[in-house]
């Protein structure tokens, strides 16, 4: 993101997990002391949703994160709202942050895939979060795809626009993810740690049976200003808000699919890095404040 350390001395250089304690130990001490105003706070989050990511990515456990948090909310809590070391920390939140909150464009890196976050509002609908694929067996007869949060002035829903080169049409589509209810952690073929650089989408999902699914609520030809670029013709399905909360709150390693359903009970999946989805749509939320 090249925003710098943002608060306590000493980490410059800081390695992921340090930097996500740091955003982590500000943030808390924001909503105990009152800290930052609305649009810095909101950059704070992001901020500390990417560390977390980033942290993540890196090989640091989920566990050894919630542990760091706890960490952080402590020494927030035993710190002094008054005193000369918050003072000192929230100044540099806000020097670091200011800059931040008036950026309208942002890119966020991923393992796989990324995504492009866009916040300038405006009345013509656009994609505000979105991630590019392409799929299918065969690379000739490849799909495209665009996912994410698409809308107009602010208000955004989840949204996949597919484009099929054999003209054919899908009737519907579902969202695929994993159950925290079924499985509490990811499933990345490497348990315990371990940087999933590399590892393909595909194997960042769970099995059937630790999966749910949410259908598309709504179904439409794509307009001209959501279809992947230099395309023509395209589906563009609606998900629920309630998909969009929950993609929000999965593991950035983790992937997710979109499964188009034709007659016939064909199946066409495109998948989907999870990455920073939830830094990507705290970011928007800035713009709001």
């Amino acid at each position: 993101m090249g925003v710098a350390s943002v608060a306590l001395p000493g980490f410059a250089q800081a390695q992921p997990a340090d930097l996500f304690y740091e955003r982590a130990v500000m943030s808390a001490a924001d909503q105990r002391c009152g800290l930052f105003a609305p649009e810095v706070a909101a950059a704070l989050a992001a901020g500390t949703a990417q560390a977390r990511g980033a942290a993540l990515r890196a090989g640091t456990s989920s566990a050894s994160l919630r542990q760091t948090e706890q960490a952080a909310r402590a020494k927030a809590n035993a710190a002094d709202c008054r005193s000369p070391d918050i003072a000192t920390a929230a100044a540099r939140v806000r020097s670091a942050f200011s800059g931040y909150a008036r950026m309208t464009r942002l890119n966020y890196a991923g393992d796989v895939a990324g995504w492009a976050a866009d916040r300038n509002l405006g009345r013509a609908a656009r994609w505000r979060l979105a991630q590019d694929t392409s799929f299918g067996p065969v690379p000739e007869r490849d799909g495209r795809m665009a996912f994410g949060l698409a809308g107009r002035e602010g208000r955004e829903a989840l949204v996949a626009v597919a484009v099929f080169p054999d003209g054919a049409e899908p009737y519907a589509a579902r969202l695929v993810l994993r159950d925290d209810t079924r499985a509490s952690q990811p499933y990345l073929d490497r348990f315990g740690g371990g940087s999933t650089a590399g590892l393909p989408l595909a194997r960042r999902l769970p099995p059937p049976s630790a999966q749910k699914a949410y259908a598309a609520a709504g179904r439409a030809p794509a307009g001209s200003d959501l279809l992947p670029k230099g395309e023509a013709v395209g589906w563009a399905f609606r998900f629920p808000d309630a998909a969009g909360a929950e993609l929000a709150s999965l593991d950035p390693r983790e992937a997710v699919a979109v499964d188009f359903l034709f007659p016939g009970d064909t199946v066409r999946r495109a998948y989907v890095e999870v990455g920073d989805f939830a830094a990507g749509r705290a970011f928007l939320q800035v713009a709001g404040r």
